[in-house]
């Protein structure tokens, strides 16, 4: 899973080819675009001085050498971390898609086959089976797609390549770590492109912190192990993203068309009982709890789509995939393989600007003094939050929905 920064790694496996690798040697560009951020190194060198890092973090000699073979430039890999796709989807599309019935019976056939392991990691880390279940969807089909390029391969081009070197140079080496304990040797380490590893889709920093043997065989192996990763998914979960046991995560609502829309957001909780008081209920009309548990109202596709509570758990899963819409499919896939109903069809069609306007939108935003991060055409968080900004100065619905009235306003504005 994408903890840095990263988008939508999910799609990239669906929608990019896989490049040729070519050598360094044929690449002098590429090279010589590598040692602008490693002083000058050819790759040589800088497995060497890569090699003088890992023994210092206290990996061995033995498992260096086992695993050098393996960690050679492969630039197809770079081109890809470069080209990488995001979501363009609307949420009820995508969700409709990754969030199907099959894979809600799949994942409940999966928590009965796996009841131990389950009943287990709930006690223990106190994740419900269906949160476990759900990513474990997700990320790999239930395991039937985990990647099939080598691991060790990726992450030495991509700490090579100047983009996130820090950042892959800490993965080899966590990989490295993986080896000396024993747990995989470099042939089985087959992942996604960016060095991703197993069923739940760990970097190799979270599986040699996280990954826990839950079959008793002595290795963790989140490759073909099920109790495996569903000891260390819930593990992670618990131990890293800080999981609060016995909490709710996300709860379909039906809100009134006079909500307080500003207050629609995710950095913004309230009690349920004043949500209550504003209008909010159930899905199915029945009232919320008139409690002070604390939750956020989220919609991922404005006012005229589904809407939820968020409830601090909701955390987990945006630090696992900062996608908004991968965030949210998860955490309703979660809702379903728990037991609720499919949620509610949005009354009527929501509107969706086209990618070249919302691409002009981010423009007229930036040019206004917005931060919308990238300008590429994709509804992300910080043009979500920009958007939201917009609409409450011209007095429209800030529910962070980008719509033609928006546009048309800036539009004339910037006349």
């Amino acid at each position: 899973m994408w903890r840095h920064g990263a988008i939508a790694r999910f799609s990239i496996k669906r929608l990019a080819l896989v490049a040729a690798a070519v050598s360094l040697a044929s690449s002098p560009a590429l090279a010589q675009s590598g040692a602008r951020c490693h002083n000058g190194m050819s790759f040589g060198q800088f497995l060497g001085s890569l090699k003088n890092d890992a023994l210092k973090a206290g990996v061995s000699q033995r498992a260096i050498a086992e695993a050098l073979p393996s960690m050679v430039y492969d630039q197809g890999i770079v081109n890809r971390d470069r080209g990488q796709r995001v979501f363009g989807q609307i949420f009820t599309q995508f969700a409709g898609r990754m969030a199907s019935e099959s894979r809600r019976i799949r994942g409940q056939k999966l928590i009965k086959t796996h009841a131990q392991a389950f009943a287990r990691a709930e006690k223990e880390y106190g994740v419900p089976p269906a949160v476990i279940t759900a990513f474990w969807a997700l990320e790999s089909d239930f395991g039937a797609v985990q990647g099939k390029l080598p691991t060790l391969r990726s992450l030495v081009s991509l700490a090579y390549d100047c983009r996130r070197p820090q950042m892959f140079h800490d993965e080899t080496i966590a990989a490295l770590k993986i080896i000396d304990r024993g747990d995989l040797s470099p042939h089985e380490m087959i992942g996604s492109w960016a060095g991703e590893l197993g069923q739940t889709q760990f970097l190799p920093r979270h599986y040699f912190d996280y990954a826990v043997d839950y079959d008793g065989d002595g290795h963790r192996n989140l490759l073909r192990s099920a109790p495996d990763v569903i000891g260390s998914t819930a593990n992670y979960l618990a131990t890293g993203l800080k999981w609060k046991r016995g909490q709710p995560w996300l709860q379909e609502i039906r809100v009134p068309a006079d909500l307080p829309w500003d207050q629609t957001d995710l950095a913004i909780k309230h009690p349920r009982s004043k949500w209550a008081a504003w209008g909010v209920t159930l899905a199915d009309g029945r009232p919320l709890p008139n409690d002070n548990l604390s939750a956020s109202v989220l919609l991922p596709m404005g006012r005229h789509g589904p809407a939820f509570l968020a409830y601090p758990n909701f955390d987990a899963y945006t630090e696992w995939n900062n996608s908004l819409i991968y965030a949210t499919t998860a955490a309703y896939l979660a809702t379903r393989i728990a037991g609720a109903a499919p949620m509610h069809k949005p009354s009527r069609d929501v509107e969706q600007l086209p990618h070249n306007e919302l691409r002009e939108l981010q423009q007229l935003l930036a040019r206004a003094g917005y931060d919308v991060g990238k300008i590429d055409g994709v509804l992300g968080q910080q043009t979500r939050i920009a958007v939201k900004a917009m609409q409450v100065k011209f007095g429209l619905p800030a529910d962070a929905w980008p719509t033609a009235e928006l546009l048309a306003r800036m539009r004339g504005g910037a006349r």
